[in-house]
């Protein structure tokens, strides 16, 4: 038998979000068998969080804001870098990380031969609900920023953040996926978790910081300043409406470039039973 390949079915959005649904009902029954691992993750996120704020008290020990961005909106930034690490961590990376050893000890044949889309089935088969806590501690500190934040946030701002962290969450993945697929190609792929997390600390403050070609590939190679920055600047009111129209319009033609790509590996593959 040849290469595999198998034609993605449409299903529509609904038996999409179903189908999340039951793999994160799957993934919270298997989590809560290691129940201790909850302590775990408290106890490793609290070491992160107190590690970072201690770094970000340092640096308001010698100034009193940071390229024009307060202690406060810099907790804003952390919040959501902290937030969406979590999402990472539940949601992405580990399907991420299963695709990569589904592919090279072909075992994508499993995916491939069910009656649904195939890039959604790899993309949400597997949930490490523990992780969620960086979620709920990343939004507690979120909550305490906006408290200590002078300005308001409006309905508006408050529905440009919702919008801004959807469409870097979305560009996360994309980005995740379009470096997982290259396991198609090359064999060993585990390096890229490394990788990533090394450039994701990046993201612990504003990319408006960075020289401007690290602030464009923070930008646009590596979407953290889309994922973390953008929300931010929508709360703080620093974001105009061209910049989300822009977000918006970056992420369809990345998750458009993901299909694409996520065909032409499918084309390379050869699963075990070939």
């Amino acid at each position: 038998m040849g290469p595999l390949t198998v034609r993605d079915r449409d299903r529509g959005p609904l038996r999409s979000v179903a189908l999340a649904w039951t793999f994160v009902r799957i993934g919270a029954m298997t989590e809560l068998q290691y129940r201790v691992n909850f302590f775990i993750q408290i106890f490793q996120t609290m070491i992160m969080v107190g590690t970072a704020l201690a770094v970000l008290a340092l640096v308001f020990s010698h100034t009193k804001e940071l390229d024009g961005w307060s202690s406060a909106e810099l907790l804003v930034v952390m919040g959501i870098h902290v937030l969406m690490g979590g999402i990472i961590r539940t949601l992405i990376q580990p399907n991420m990380i299963r695709l990569i050893e589904d592919v090279r000890e072909g075992k994508l044949d499993y995916a491939l031969t069910k009656p649904e889309d195939a890039q959604l089935l790899v993309s949400v088969r597997d949930i490490r609900i523990w992780q969620f806590v960086d979620v709920l501690v990343g939004a507690v500190i979120l909550v305490v920023a906006i408290a200590r934040h002078d300005g308001e946030v409006g309905a508006g701002a408050a529905t440009a953040f919702a919008v801004a962290l959807l469409l870097g969450a979305v560009m996360i993945y994309c980005f995740w996926m379009i470096l997982t697929i290259g396991a198609f190609w090359i064999v060993r792929m585990e390096f890229i978790v490394e990788l990533f997390e090394g450039v994701y600390q990046a993201g612990r403050w504003p990319v408006t910081i960075y020289p401007g070609w690290l602030r464009a590939s923070l930008t646009f190679l590596v979407p953290i300043g889309f994922a973390i920055t953008v929300p931010a600047q929508s709360i703080t009111g620093r974001l105009n409406w061209p910049t989300l129209v822009g977000a918006a319009v970056f992420a369809i033609v990345l998750f458009a470039l993901t299909r694409v790509l996520w065909r032409m590996g499918l084309r390379r593959y050869s699963g075990a039973s070939a």
